[in-house]
């Protein structure tokens, strides 16, 4: 008899545990909330002031004028910059990102935000759990040790478990409420130089000035928030911001609880919007079939659309595989896909008729769209695109263009391959 009840109470035991982990399984692979089924029908272009009300308003914050926003080019522009401002922070830096691993560039932003907490500046730091599991644990002692304040994203605890897969992805620096920085970069020595060989990354980075700093500065409080609970406010972390240019400016959040369809909203509203063209340089590009609808619908409307995704030189050949698996239809309408063959290409930009640019951490994937907290800097100004064009032009020099009949006559067990993977795209 004691052997039956130890089996039945195993039994139970067991039972118990796999509900418990498929439970979380659930809750980590799906969400609760609707996501939009139906094609956005175009309504008005980008150049009608609806436009910019609708994306005020649908998106959250409003676009403000009197900005000044400096584009970035590679790491080699973008360290220095980032490491000046730190240096110079006289009362606050915040600073949120996905990858922040050890190395020589690691150890370059822990000096300089140890050095600035030491001489009393308030510095919190925000680092994912999943993107930072690459830094040394001496290279966060020190920073703890000298006053940073540092917290992880969602570590495993029991209490996180539902949320594992919910990672921030923001890329976020703000110093003295006055200096914003966002765009792609990961704290990785990949993105260091200039994107002159395959172990040196191409990305963009962004130096913003103005009053669109406090809406970002606000997308960095409301994580701290959830992970503290600590409210960060006052003149030190919020201003008065003066205008200091003349670029209108936007930057909106996104995360699975709240708002979790607005940055898929944002991307699908401005290409349903296009009039005559739209450029995206996507470093995971896996879009679902609502997205490549839309995209399909602008280019029969005549809109012309450009794609510059990774080549051969990838840090996921899984996301790959996936991508390449969904050109088909966008191929055939006359989409121009294009693969950067010197380096990971890890930009996060579109362009639509030379006058709306989106930047900052969102890819062109379901993981964006739908799972990670992310944050986009929208700019409507055409000087600004134009800048952005000329830099998507210079990537594009630097791809090939896959036809649609290479596409459509790559190997068979390439395309067993790619259909494999695009089974997991929601994921990806």
């Amino acid at each position: 008899m004691g052997l039956v009840q130890r089996h039945v109470k195993l039994t139970i035991f067991v039972t118990v545990l796999l509900t418990v982990l498929a439970t979380l399984v659930v809750l980590n692979l799906t969400s609760s909330e609707k996501k939009m089924k139906r094609r956005i029908e175009p309504q008005y272009g980008t150049g009608d002031a609806q436009f910019r009300r609708a994306m005020g308003s649908l998106l959250g914050p409003a676009l403000v004028d009197g900005n000044h926003v400096v584009p970035l080019v590679n790491g080699e522009q973008i360290f220095p910059a980032m490491l000046e401002a730190i240096r110079t922070a006289k009362h606050t830096i915040t600073f949120e990102t996905f990858i922040y691993w050890s190395g020589d560039i690691g150890h370059q932003f822990a000096d300089a935000l140890a050095e600035r907490a030491a001489n009393g500046v308030k510095v919190h730091v925000l680092l994912d759990w999943v993107g930072s599991t690459k830094m040394e644990p001496e290279l966060l002692e020190r920073l703890n040790s000298t006053g940073v304040m540092v917290k992880r994203y969602h570590p495993p605890r029991w209490y996180t478990l539902a949320r594992m897969n919910n990672r921030t992805h923001r890329k976020l620096l703000v110093v003295d409420g006055q200096i914003g920085f966002t765009g792609g970069v990961g704290i990785a020595d990949p993105w260091q130089g200039q994107a002159q060989d395959a172990e040196h990354w191409r990305d963009s980075h962004y130096r913003v000035t103005g009053p669109v700093v406090a809406q970002m500065q606000a997308a960095f409080t409301d994580n701290w928030m959830k992970t503290t609970g600590d409210v960060l406010h006052g003149e030190h972390y919020f201003p008065k911001l003066e205008p200091v240019g003349d670029v209108t400016a936007q930057m909106f959040r996104s995360d699975p609880g709240e708002g979790s369809e607005s940055v898929r909203l944002m991307y699908l509203l401005s290409i349903a919007s296009a009039q005559k063209s739209v450029r995206i340089a996507a470093a995971y590009f896996v879009p679902d079939d609502l997205s490549i609808e839309t995209i399909v619908a602008a280019r029969r409307r005549g809109v012309h659309i450009e794609i510059v995704v990774p080549g051969p030189h990838v840090d996921t050949e899984m996301t790959r595989r996936a991508s390449r698996a969904r050109w088909g239809s966008m191929l055939e309408a006359g989409v121009i896909i294009y693969e950067f063959m010197p380096t990971m290409y890890h930009c996060k930009i579109m362009i639509v008729d030379s006058v709306w640019t989106s930047v900052g951490s969102t890819n062109f994937d379901n993981r964006s769209f739908r799972l990670n907290d992310e944050a986009n800097l929208n700019v409507y100004d055409r000087e600004f695109a134009a800048t952005q064009i000329a830099d998507f032009e210079a990537d594009r020099a630097r791809s090939r263009r896959i036809t649609l009949e290479e596409w459509r006559t790559r190997p068979w067990y390439e395309k067993l391959v790619e259909h494999a993977a695009a089974l997991f795209r929601s994921q990806l």
